[in-house]
């Protein structure tokens, strides 16, 4: 249940950017969080801090700024996951746009502002935010809430679209990914830099280091895919972006990056490998150029024994492969072409 700290507001519809925090026992970096949201240059905002069962000092923290600051809202919440704390700050949201910031992360001072005006100057539903992400834009599959500054006419659109609750990791792509097939209204701000701070405690890095966790959690990722391209009826149109996500989140963030078992590994393997095959009807063989060989070499084995082998390989190919074009570039006498073939080789091979 939820308690508000603040007096209830009547609708201000002139709000331009809700700021969500969800927070969870993190009282030591909550401050510097709410700190760079109350620095920014933009100043139309209202910040709600989502208290999911804090049991340190994040629930006085919170009260502190509250009593400071009519922007700032509390709610508490018995603990149920950053999901829930997302969807519930979003279910409250009066801003034009939403951004979801983690509390122990920060802003740099003109986040909103660029954020906003970029949004604004290209009508998006969903912007891109961070150089990092706007690079990869083509082909782009799922994006993490830090890249994420979304249009609230467009999230209650499809209110049907939320954080899946009781899902983590892999909760924010799930809900980008949906998202992004839904709108061509997609644009991108390079300048918004976001500030990600790295601990022992993260959230993703506990999860990520419970294997077993993660693997029985992935049927249930397919599940929501499966029920999403259904009801949208998307396959014949969208199968490649969806074989995309399958492609970062499944076998390039959790069977390439984590620690698997062989028999995780295995497992995972068919469980990619029999989806992809249902898909692969919808894909014409031009479309397959935007599927890496890795992947595409993975869904086609009978089975993943030797395809770390395979993938080692590929790798160390790749960087001969790129250390070579670079010294070729070095001989290249204009200065320009040379500095633009440095560009585009840097994108080539940060895909």
């Amino acid at each position: 249940m939820f308690g508000e700290l603040n007096p209830d507001q009547s609708e201000n519809n002139t709000i331009g950017v809700s700021v969500i925090i969800p927070i969870y026992n993190t009282g030591k970096f909550l401050s510097e969080a709410i700190e760079s949201v109350l620095q920014q240059s933009f100043r139309n905002f209202e910040i709600l801090l989502i208290d999911d069962g804090s049991n340190d000092n994040s629930a006085s923290v919170c009260r502190g700024y509250v009593d400071s600051d009519q922007r700032i809202i509390y709610y508490h919440q018995n603990n149920s996951g950053v999901s829930a704390a997302r969807n519930a700050g979003l279910s409250r949201a009066r801003g034009k746009y939403v951004y979801f910031l983690d509390s122990d992360d920060s802003l740099e001072e003109n986040f909103l502002k660029t954020s906003f005006d970029a949004a604004e100057k290209q009508n998006s539903d969903i912007l891109i935010v961070g150089p990092y992400h706007c690079k990869r834009r083509a082909g782009l599959a799922a994006l993490p809430t830090c890249a994420q500054f979304l249009k609230r006419e467009f999230l209650e659109k499809h209110s049907d679209i939320r954080f899946p609750e009781k899902i983590q990791p892999c909760e924010d792509g799930l809900f980008s990914h949906q998202l992004l097939a839904l709108t061509s209204a997609v644009g991108t701000n390079p300048e918004g830099i976001y500030f990600y701070r790295q601990h022992e405690s993260q959230n993703h890095r506990m999860i990520n280091g419970n294997t077993g966790s993660v693997m029985n959690q992935i049927p249930a990722w397919i599940n929501i895919l499966r029920n999403f391209y259904r009801e949208y009826d998307l396959l014949d149109t969208h199968a490649l972006h969806l074989i995309l996500f399958l492609e970062h989140e499944p076998f390039g963030l959790r069977y390439l990056a984590m620690n698997l078992k062989d028999q995780q590994k295995s497992q995972l393997h068919q469980m990619i490998k029999s989806y992809v095959a249902e898909l692969m009807p919808y894909i014409s063989e031009d479309q397959k150029k935007n599927i890496s060989r890795p992947f595409l070499h993975f869904v086609s084995i009978k089975d993943s024994s030797g395809f770390q082998v395979y993938y080692d390989d590929y790798v160390k190919k790749e960087k001969m492969k790129k250390k070579l074009y670079f010294f070729l570039i070095k001989c290249i006498p204009l200065k320009a072409l040379r500095t633009n073939m440095r560009k585009t080789m840097r994108e080539k091979f940060e895909r």
